[in-house]
């Protein structure tokens, strides 16, 4: 026989971990003090569903243990969803979760091209709102494309490599992925001379040439006009810090939570957004720049104690992000002037 799923609604489940009612705010102002109350951040601007989907992040999913599926998510984290024609704030969405992890996600998707860029120019105002420099833009393409005309059509993601890790009860899906990223078998390699000894006496002591970097699709966010005085500048204390670990940070697709040697300490932590540009392995050794008098922010319940520096750009309309990582001869601890 199958088991069973709870079936629950993003408020009930809310409203059942955390006490938060959904329904009793009347206004976004009330639901931000609502969060404020749970010791949740969220931001300035938010609306009613962001900070429903803010409290669901911190108080549901680690819970959803046994079989759940979660419905009628909001529209602000739903941007591709149709809107329910009952309850518009709402969309046909729902996720399932098992063991506190996301393992599917369905919808239907939106096909009206008005609501499709009015969420759009929503999402990028909010964005500009909280990160003047953004870049962050609505995509006019897709819009387009939707004013051609898309029939009713409904989608479903399943997590098959989510669902391997469950079986097999393992802690990475990079254990579970078929053709994982490969890294570099430094200590194999290092043995290996046998191009050495085939480079000749005259060879060695050829420069190879600098790689040509292709600029010409960069864009920058302008310079600010606005100048800041010293004192001001100053009382940001930004440090060079050695990378002791790094982690996914878990049911988030985007945070890794680094472990800092700061000069002080070796226990700083630091939550940074970068998982779609770096893999934690790759990161663990190097020496960045952090900024660490910054008050402590909680992300996904955890303590963030400041900043690492990333340098961002936007290239063929895609963001690109480097973090910035420097020569491993500079110390942990050594200030930035």
């Amino acid at each position: 026989p199958s088991g069973h799923w709870e079936k629950l609604t993003m408020a009930e489940a809310v409203k059942k971990f955390s006490g938060a009612d959904y329904y009793a705010w009347d206004s976004d102002e009330a639901a931000r003090a609502c969060a404020k109350e749970l010791h949740v951040e969220v931001a300035e601007n938010a609306t009613k569903g962001t900070v429903l989907a803010e409290l669901f992040d911190a108080y549901v999913e680690e819970k959803l243990i046994q079989p759940t599926i979660i419905y009628d998510y909001p529209v602000e984290n739903s941007p591709l969803a149709k809107r329910k024609p009952s309850e518009p704030a709402f969309t046909e969405r729902f996720e399932y979760f098992i063991n506190a992890t996301e393992f599917g996600n369905a919808f239907s998707e939106l096909n009206d091209p008005i609501d499709q860029k009015e969420r759009f120019e929503r999402q990028v105002a909010a964005k500009r709102a909280e990160d003047p420099n953004t870049t962050a833009q609505v995509d006019e393409d897709y819009v387009t494309a939707l004013e051609y005309g898309l029939a009713p059509t409904g989608g479903l993601g399943f997590g098959v490599d989510r669902l391997v890790m469950l079986l097999t009860d393992s802690a990475s899906i990079r254990d579970v992925l078929l053709f994982p990223t490969m890294k570099p078998l430094k200590d194999v390699n290092a043995g290996n001379d046998v191009s050495e000894k085939a480079v000749s006496a005259s060879q060695k002591n050829v420069e190879a040439e600098p790689e040509k970097i292709d600029f010409s699709n960069v864009k920058i966010e302008p310079i600010f006009e606005e100048m800041v005085d010293f004192d001001t500048f100053a009382k940001s204390d930004f440090r060079a810090v050695k990378i002791l670990a790094c982690e996914a940070v878990p049911k988030s697709k985007k945070l890794l939570k680094f472990t800092l040697d700061d000069g002080e300490r070796k226990d700083r932590v630091i939550l940074s957004g970068i998982h779609e540009y770096y893999e934690p392995e790759e990161l663990v050794g190097k020496t960045a720049i952090a900024i660490v008098n910054l008050p402590p922010r909680k992300m996904m319940g955890i303590d963030s104690e400041g900043m690492l520096i990333s340098a961002v750009h936007e290239e063929d309309g895609h963001e690109g992000l480097n973090l910035l990582m420097v020569n491993d001869r500079i110390p942990a601890g050594a200030k930035l002037y």
